[in-house]
């Protein structure tokens, strides 16, 4: 008598689909983007160390008391000097990262250490040439993209949360998954997620505009032309300090994204900011055998 078996077979093995998911406007002006930031967070550090304080209103450098609510300094420690950081009324000792860092074997006292300053030594002048040029490049790539998104429909398509992705229910599941490294997988990772777009939503809507508009602001040649920018921003020291704030939040950003692509697949993400394709990973359905 014949014997009747029936089980599961499971030596398929998951399929890869690649699909379309970067154009080549995307790619550029994202790879230009990197560029530019780049060389912008590595002079502007530059130009920072040269007054390593930020103020709020119409203060200015010589103003008393010191108004400044942030600073980053070095003061005399003994026969040696420490970095301080302060922010208000709190004080942090940051010797060897902020204030004061190891020059040619030596501490010196700078905001930023030299290997993350461009150009290393300090040179107000030369670093302000490199943040003026590139900030400009930034500027215009950033309208070309803005251009594409809006006449491409890649900000509708790509960028902007459908209703559904925005309730409650839906946010936190995905922040629960994101806190456990849980990514999706097949049809799911066709599209960005609502944390994703959120982000990215907030990032070219409103920091970046507010990063480059406070740096016009900065410009006494462009207060001539939109004085009106001295208003909105409330002088420019709070300007500067705006900027200084933007800036680290699109370094806070550029950190989380970076990790974000190592942990869920560094090729696959790679490969689609250069290629354009990205690949869909579909589980194998289960067999079952009689």
């Amino acid at each position: 008598m014949a014997s009747v078996t029936s089980g599961v077979t499971d030596t398929a093995k998951p399929k890869k689909v690649l699909f379309y998911r970067h154009s080549v406007a995307v790619r550029i002006t994202h790879w230009l983007n990197v560029l530019c930031l780049s060389f912008l967070l590595m002079s502007g550090l530059q130009i920072f160390n040269a007054h390593p304080n930020l103020y709020w209103g119409q203060y200015g450098a010589d103003a008393l008391p010191d108004p400044s609510f942030i600073s980053i300094g070095a003061v005399e420690d003994g026969n040696t000097i420490k970095g301080v950081t302060r922010i208000g009324s709190l004080s942090v000792n940051t010797t060897g990262v902020l204030g004061a860092s190891t020059e040619d074997g030596e501490l010196s006292p700078r905001a930023f250490p030299a290997w993350i300053t461009i150009p290393s030594y300090q040179d107000l002048a030369t670093g302000r040439r490199w943040h003026f040029f590139f900030a400009w490049f930034f500027v215009i790539n950033g309208l070309v993209y803005l251009l594409y998104g809006l006449i491409g429909r890649h900000f509708r398509r790509d960028i902007v949360p459908t209703k559904d992705q925005l309730t409650p229910g839906h946010l936190a599941q995905e922040i629960a998954d994101h806190a456990r490294l849980k990514f999706p997988k097949g049809e799911k990772a066709r599209h960005y997620n609502s944390l994703q777009k959120l982000t990215y939503m907030a990032v070219i809507f409103i920091i970046l505009p507010l990063m480059v508009l406070t740096g016009l602001t900065m410009s006494p040649g462009f207060n001539a032309i939109f004085p009106w920018l001295l208003d909105v921003f409330g002088g420019r020291q709070s300007a500067r300090t705006i900027h200084f704030i933007t800036a680290s939040l699109i370094v806070i950003f550029v950190i989380v994204h970076i990790v974000m692509v190592l942990v869920s697949g560094v090729w696959n993400n790679l490969r689609s900011m250069i290629t354009g394709y990205y690949a869909l990973k579909f589980e194998p359905k289960n067999e079952v055998s009689k």
